[in-house]
C-alpha cells in the first residue's frame, strides 16, 4: 500500500511540476483575480488529471492478465516512452524563451467558469493520457495491482497535482515571476524529468 502511495506522488509531482502554457495561464489569472478563482482552475486542472490516471487504471486492470506474459518487454516499452517524454520536457524548456505577451484576464472570472475553463484546456492535452498508460501497464506488467493498491495510487495522484496546482494559484504574481520566466521553467522542467526517469529506472530494475 505505501508503495503505491509513494509511487502514486511521484507519479503526480512528474506531470504536475513542468510549467507550461496552462500552469502560466494560471498563475497569471490568479495574480489579476483572486486565491478563490485560482483554486478553482486548480482544482479543475486536478479533476483532469485524475479522470486520466483512473481510466489508465480501469484500462490497466483489464489488460493486466493479457500482458503478462510479455511483463518484460512491455516494462521496456514504458521505460523508452517515459524517458522520452522526460527528455522532451527538458529539451522543450531549454529551448523555448520567454514570451513577452501575457494574455490579459478579466476581474470578472468566476470560480466556476474557472473550474470549468481549466478542466477543458487540461483535459484536451493528450500528455497526461500518454504518460498515464505508459506508468499504468509498466506497474500491471511489474507487479498487478489490487483494486485497494489502485486506489490509493489514483489518491496520492490526485493529491501531489492537486497539491502543485494549489501552490502555483497561490503564489500568485510572486511565483508568476518565479515559475513562469525563463530560468524557472528550466528548473521545474528538470525536477519533472529526474522524476519521471527514476519511476522508469525503478521499473526495470525490479
Amino acid at each position: 500500500m505505501l508503495d503505491s502511495v509513494v509511487a502514486g506522488l511521484w507519479a503526480g509531482y512528474g506531470l504536475a511540476v513542468p510549467v507550461g502554457a496552462v500552469a502560466v495561464l494560471m498563475v497569471n489569472m490568479t495574480a489579476q483575480t483572486s486565491f478563490r478563482v485560482g483554486a478553482a482552475a486548480a482544482i479543475g486542472a486536478t479533476t483532469a488529471d485524475a479522470i486520466y490516471a483512473i481510466v489508465a487504471v480501469v484500462g490497466g486492470a483489464a489488460v493486466a492478465g493479457a500482458v503478462q506474459p510479455f511483463s518484460q518487454p512491455l516494462r521496456w516499452v514504458a521505460f523508452v516512452v517515459l524517458s522520452a517524454m522526460a527528455a522532451r520536457i527538458l529539451l522543450t524548456a531549454v529551448r523555448r524563451k520567454r514570451e513577452d505577451g501575457q494574455p490579459q484576464h478579466s476581474g470578472r472570472m468566476r470560480p466556476l467558469r474557472a473550474y470549468t475553463v481549466f478542466l477543458g484546456l487540461t483535459a484536451l492535452n493528450p500528455w497526461p493520457a500518454i504518460y498515464f498508460v505508459a506508468l499504468i501497464l509498466g506497474r500491471q506488467a511489474q507487479h498487478g495491482m489490487t483494486w485497494t493498491q489502485a486506489v490509493a495510487y489514483v489518491a496520492a495522484i490526485v493529491v501531489a497535482s492537486g497539491s502543485w496546482q494549489l501552490l502555483l494559484a497561490g503564489g500568485g504574481s510572486v511565483f508568476g515571476k518565479i515559475l513562469t520566466g525563463e530560468q524557472g521553467r528550466k528548473i521545474t522542467a528538470v525536477v519533472s524529468s529526474v522524476l519521471i526517469v527514476a519511476l522508469a529506472t525503478a521499473m526495470v530494475l525490479e
